[in-house]
Formats: C-alpha cells, structure tokens, sequence
C-alpha cells in the first residue's frame, strides 16, 4: 500500500514538473510576443484589420463654348450605421428620434428601422445599410439626424463617396462626348482628354468589421483627391442642338439608316457642331457611333471637287472649255457612265458640268487627260493631301483610301470611277475640311473640338488654330473653284436651296451604295459653306440609305437640311438677323446698317421663345417672357433705341 502511495506521488510529482515547464515557457512567449516582437505582430493584425481605400478624384467637367455643361461628375452618398458606436445613454435617448427621421425620409416604418437598429446593437453588429446613392444635397439631410451629427465615433454615422459621370444634354452630343474606361478603351473628349480630365486619387483608411465589410476610421479622407481639369470645347450649344433636332427630323422623314452633320469655323477649324445619329434596334434615332469622324465611305459626287481642281491645277481644262455629254451615257470597257438627267444635257462648259454635276462630263475630261498617265491624277491627289488624316483630336478617325496605279487592286476602270467619286473612301471630316479650305481661300485647317484646359478660371492650356497645308492648291485654282460652287446653288443641281436670306455655297452629293446589289441604296450629303462671298462656316451633311421611295438625291435629302441650318445660324447673331428682318430700303451702306441695328429694338414676332431670347439676351437686354409658343407682340417696339440691360416682355401666342 505504501509502495503504491510513494508510485502515486512520484508520478505527481512528475506530472507537475512537466506542467511547470510548460508554464513557464507560455510565459515566457507571452513575454516575446507582447515586448520582444510585439510590434512586428500589432503590424501584422493592423495588416489584416486596417487597409488603404482608393478614393477617386472628382472627374473634372466638359463644358461647351459658352460655359454650359456637356459632362460633368455628380457626387453620390451611401449611408450606413454603426449601432454599437453611440453610447448607451444617447442611443436610448436618440434611436426613436433617428428612425422618426429615416422613416420620413425612406418611406419605410419607423418601427422596421429601429428593430433592425437595436436588434444590431444586441448582436454586436457594426455595419448596417441605410441609403445609398443620394445627392449631395440629401447627404447634408441626413448628416443632420439624430446620432448622425455625431459622426463616426459617438454617433455611428458612416458615409462613403462615390462619382457617377452626368451628361446634362442626354443623347445629343453623346458619342463626341465619349467615354474613358482605362486601360486604352475609351473614345471621344472623355478618352482624348482622360489625363486632364482624371485628376489624382486619393485614400481613406478603413477597418474589417466582419467578412467584407469595412468601416472608414474617419470621416475625412487620410489622402484628399485632386480634381481632374475642365475642357472647354467649340461646341455652340444652340447649333448643336438645332442640328441634331434637324437631321433627326430628317431622317425620320426618309427613313434612313443614319446620318450626321458636322459645322465648323472656316478661318479656325473650330468644330461648333457636330451631330451623328443611326437608327437603333427599337427603331428609333440615337447617337450609336461617331460617324462623322470614323465611318468612311465613297462620296460620290462631292469627290468631283478633286476631279476639277486637278484638271485647273494641272492646266489640262479650263472652266471654259466645252466637254460634249451627249445624250448623258459615256462606255468605257463594258461600262456604261450615265448622268441623272434623262437625255443627257448636250455640250457643257467645264464650270456648268461641276455645277449640274455631270458625271459624263467629268469622266470624259479625267479618263481623256489622264488615261495614258492614271499616276499623275493619283499624285495631284496626294498633293492636295487628301490621302492623309485631317488628326482631329479625338481618337478613332478613319483612313481615307485613295488607290494607287502601282496597287493589285488598279484596273482599267479604276481612273474612271475616281472621277465622280467611286473607287475611293473618306470620311465626313475630311471631305468636310477641304470644302472648308476652299472657302478658307486655300488654307487647310485642322479640325478641333477643345479649345482649353482649365483649372476654374485659370487656363492651365490653350489649343490654337493650326494649318495644316497653307495651301492645298493655286491660287487662281481655288478662285474657280468658289465660283463654280456659288454656281451650284445659283444655277446648278442646288437652285432649291437658294434663299434670300444667306447665300450658301457647296456641291450635292448622290453615292449609289453598295451598288453590286441587286437593291440600290445611296448616300446623299451637302458639303459646302456660308455665306458665300464672306464664309464664316462650313458644314457637311450625309444620310445614308433613306428610302429611295420618299428620295435620295442630294438635293431632295440633305440640301434641304444644309439650308435650313444655315438660315439659323445665320440669324442667330443679332447684327445679322436685323439685316434680315429689316431690309435696308435706302443706298445706306451695309456696314452702316450693321452697326445701327446694334442698340435698336429688333422685330421679334413670328419668332420661337427659344430664338427671340437668344437675341435679346446676346444685345444685353433683360427678358421676360410671358406664356409659350412664338412671339405675337413685344413691350419695346421696333426701330426704338436700346441700352444694354434694359428689360423687354414678349408675349407668347
């Protein structure tokens, strides 16, 4: 028994040892963690607990000409509560008051927030969802609640900032505007633009509260963003959005596939329109794709221009010269060239075969003077330049296709469709600046949306005109031409659009597409500029596949648009609507008449609201309108002297 008893305390014994070393090693690692490498181990739990948040710069804005907004970053909220924050004390004090609140503001029974609310207390649960996606203004609300005005700490108010991308014009502008999604993909102003426009991010620090969850460890941010820059563009808002509301009436009227028009300032280049809309698989009309700037396609007749000024440059063919069109049929090879005028319309001059745009007459002038040396029309072709990107500054314009003799593709029939336009590939915005070169007296400008980069009031970099060809042809070369496209309109397949108002130059347009089918469609377009003698803008419009039924020819389908836009904008300055509205009936010099209708009251009836107040309020005066509709009377009559400020009343019909 003894021996058992002394076995018993010696294993005991043993055992307690062994216990006792144990203990003192725990201890002793208790000591190395918590004061040997117990900041190598607080590091790594603030590792896991504790991570930086990226927090994105405010985008900066894209405004329009006049400082209206075309794009701008909108600040978003989400609200959430930390129930375990406040005290006891204050969250039995406040919780009713709070969910009272939240209640009125969300719509959802007082009764719901607070159960959630206490049964999240109780739970020890630090991150519940309250609102998201509020506006600055509602976020200024909310702040204010009950336990929310005590921020993070007491009150558990939690809220994270987001941006979300606004385009105050919806639909119109959309595809020039763009996008920037990163990483390369990205178009338009936004992607063109994304270095300036981004900013710089900044950073909040934040801790896990449970699985995904994370909880700001301040209301402020540890790294304040930086706000991207604004660009200012060319855009005019009043032309972008009468050309868009024009061509989408257009194209409902033919019942096209899509169309676009682009306005540019002749002596600058600056782009103040530009407006690019297809039909949608709902039927409907949107912007889908910057046509204008990247689509190319055969232009047809208004690639004649070219024809003829190589034919003047080349001094093979003056505008004088007699061409016979014959009964308007030309066979070469097994083709057979035939004009739109039925019968064909006999001998021609040079100058009447551009203006009644005589595809005979301009195969036959081309084929004959350069058949034998198809290179040196290719190579005048390429001096003008018209080969190369116009570089606008935006991403994504299309190559022009300008073939060459020396190419595999090169056949007999090649040199011949070149002349009216077949065979050869650009996009709006090219054929749109050599139109506007010609109207520029020769002088190829580079077409361009924005015109600074701002940081507020302060210019941070201006984009100036820039030439890029001081002179794509002769002098006496380019006179001929203006003359010859002034004659399109005066006498020529244009005389429709002959207005008394502004006197418009240009050259219509009629490609037949895709012309292997058996169903023919076309393109139609306008190319040209205005006013005539003293260009201030040129303009472009195509539409393409309208239904050939309703019409397609250039003058019946884009003509039409090209003039009425050009009657608006020329009526929009108020020097210049007075000269329409009150026509001189004395031998007072026009420059006279401009400056006197400076400070004297317009005649407004007949006017749409939106026009009449536009005028007004570009003379300095103060505008009152009363009721909708056009203006049927005005409290200042006209011919009365005005000054600046001065308030007027228009009443509406």
């Amino acid at each position: 028994m003894s021996q058992n008893k002394a076995n018993i305390i010696n294993r005991s014994g043993w055992i307690f040892l062994i216990l006792f070393i144990f203990a003192i090693l725990i201890v002793i690692q208790l000591i190395n963690i918590q004061y040997i490498e117990g900041n190598k181990y607080r590091a790594l739990a603030q590792k896991f607990t504790v991570r930086e948040f990226n927090i994105k710069a405010n985008r900066g804005n894209i405004y329009a000409e006049d400082g209206s907004i075309l794009a701008t970053s909108v600040p978003r909220y989400d609200i959430a509560f930390d129930p375990t924050a406040p005290s006891k004390k204050n969250f039995d004090n406040y919780i009713d008051d709070l969910t009272v609140a939240l209640s009125r503001f969300t719509g959802r029974p007082q009764s719901q927030w607070k159960q959630i609310f206490v049964k999240a207390r109780q739970t020890d649960r630090k991150y519940v969802k309250v609102i998201n996606n509020i506006t600055y203004s509602e976020y200024q609300k909310v702040k204010q609640f009950p336990l929310f005005k005590l921020g993070i700490y007491t009150g558990g108010f939690i809220v994270e900032l987001h941006t979300k991308r606004a385009y105050p014009l919806g639909n119109v502008l959309k595809r020039t505007i763009g996008f920037d999604r990163g990483k390369g993909n990205s178009a338009g102003i936004e992607g063109a633009y994304a270095s300036y426009l981004k900013g710089k991010d900044g950073m909040q620090k934040k801790q896990k509260i449970k699985y995904n969850v994370w909880k700001p460890l301040s209301d402020i941010n540890d790294i304040e963003p930086k706000d991207g820059y604004d660009v200012v563009t060319n855009i005019d808002v009043d032309m972008q959005d009468m050309a868009h509301q024009t061509l989408l009436k257009q194209l409902q009227k033919f019942e096209a596939e899509h169309g676009s028009i682009v306005i540019m300032e002749v002596q600058t280049g600056a782009i103040k329109a530009i407006v690019n809309l297809g039909k949608n698989k709902s039927g409907n009309y949107e912007e889908l794709r910057n046509y204008a700037v990247y689509e190319t396609h055969e232009p047809g007749s208004t690639f004649k221009l070219f024809s003829i000024m190589s034919l003047l440059e080349d001094k093979v063919a003056d505008i004088n010269d007699i061409v016979d069109t014959g009964n308007g049929t030309y066979k070469i090879y097994n083709k057979v060239i035939r004009d739109a005028h039925f019968g064909g319309m006999g001998k021609l001059t040079l100058q009447q075969v551009f203006e009644k745009s005589s595809n005979v007459g301009t195969v036959k002038l081309v084929y004959q003077n350069y058949k034998n040396n198809p290179a040196k029309f290719v190579n005048r072709l390429y001096n003008f330049g018209i080969h190369e990107k116009v570089k606008i500054d935006i991403k994504g314009e299309g190559k022009a296709y300008i073939p060459d003799p020396k190419d595999d593709k090169w056949s007999g029939l090649s040199l011949p469709w070149m002349a009216y336009g077949y065979g050869v590939e650009m996009t709006d915005i090219q054929l749109l600046a050599y139109y506007n070169a010609i109207a520029n007296n020769g002088k190829l400008m580079k077409p361009y949306l924005v015109k600074a980069i701002k940081s507020f009031d302060k210019n941070i970099k201006t984009f100036e005109p820039e030439v890029l060809n001081p002179s794509i042809a002769s002098e006496q070369t380019i006179h001929k031409m203006q003359k010859m496209l002034k004659g399109v309109v005066l006498r020529g397949t244009a005389t429709n659009i002959k207005n008394k108002y502004v006197s418009i130059a240009g050259k219509t347009g009629t490609a037949q597409k895709d012309y292997w089918r058996e169903k023919r469609q076309y393109i139609s377009s306008f190319v040209g500029y205005f006013p005539a003698d003293k260009p201030k803008y040129s303009m472009i419009v195509v539409i393409h596949k309208p239904n050939s039924e309703k019409g397609y020819y250039g003058n019946v389908v884009a003509a039409p648009v090209f003039d009425s836009l050009a009657q608006y904008i020329y009526g929009k300055t108020p020097r210049e609507i007075q000269l329409v509205l009150t026509q001189p009936k004395t031998g007072e010099k026009t420059e006279k008449i401009v400056e006197k209708y400076k400070t004297v009251m317009p005649d407004l009836r007949g006017l749409p609201a939106k026009d009449a107040l536009y005028i007004l309020e570009n003379m300095g005066l103060k505008v009152k309108i009363n009721g909708s509709g056009k203006v049927v009377s005005q409290s200042i009559s006209r011919g009365t002297r005005i000054k600046r400020q001065q308030k007027v009343e228009l009443n509406m019909s």
